[in-house]
């Protein structure tokens, strides 16, 4: 991860508010997690500057990490926007992988052109514990699609999402991270340090967060 890169899309997401920061008053996940972070990356695509920069840097880094690209996939949803403009930008095909076949029409999983063996890297915007990430990734390997890898935005660097992906050996790359947000946070005082323990605590136990007394 290019540290440089990582500290400046932590501080843009945290300038317009695409992460937001509340350890007193917790946030709840869609899972009933209750969680001092919430990140909403599909707000970049507002600021047409931040969007710019985080679909060059992630071209950069899916041409330092990945060999023969032939295709880009975006996972459903927030990842569909972000890959179609990378596809774009590198002038590669572009296919998205729903959550779940669709229930009219020709019941897609996958929509666009699938080529069997065709070199294709996923987008997308957030990794948490990579669930529906690796449906994805899955949803094209079933297809005869080899997937190189995936690149995103931001993760939050659960233990569980790093051993979700080394049991199925997808490699993943991200812009950036929650040890580099962390340190944008505190040095833009958007959190004060004793605030940071609180934050690191989360990410080390998030299903048990916060500890009960």
């Amino acid at each position: 991860m290019n540290t440089s890169v990582a500290q400046q899309i932590a501080a843009k997401l945290l300038h317009i508010e695409a992460i937001r920061l509340s350890p007193e008053k917790p946030f709840t996940w869609a899972s009933g997690w209750q969680s001092p972070i919430y990140c909403d990356n599909r707000l970049s695509l507002s600021y047409p500057d931040i969007r710019s920069f985080i679909k060059n840097a992630l071209q950069a880094l899916i041409t330092a990490e990945f060999t023969g690209v032939e295709a880009i996939a975006g996972v459903a949803t927030a990842g569909i926007p972000q890959g179609a403009l990378v596809a774009e930008a590198m002038h590669l095909p572009f296919l998205y992988v729903r959550s779940k076949p669709k229930g009219h029409g020709m019941t897609n999983r996958i929509e666009g052109v699938v080529k069997p063996g065709q070199r294709v890297v996923l987008i997308e915007d957030l990794i948490s514990t990579g669930g529906s990430s690796l449906k994805a990734a899955l949803a094209l390997r079933k297809a005869g699609i080899t997937v190189l890898g995936m690149a995103a935005i931001f993760t939050y660097g659960l233990t569980v999402a790093s051993q979700n992906f080394a049991r199925e050996n997808l490699k993943v790359v991200t812009l950036s991270n929650y040890h580099a947000l962390l340190e944008e946070a505190v040095a833009a005082r958007y959190i004060n340090p004793a605030e940071v323990a609180t934050l690191q605590a989360w990410r080390q136990d998030p299903a048990n967060w916060p500890a009960k007394t």
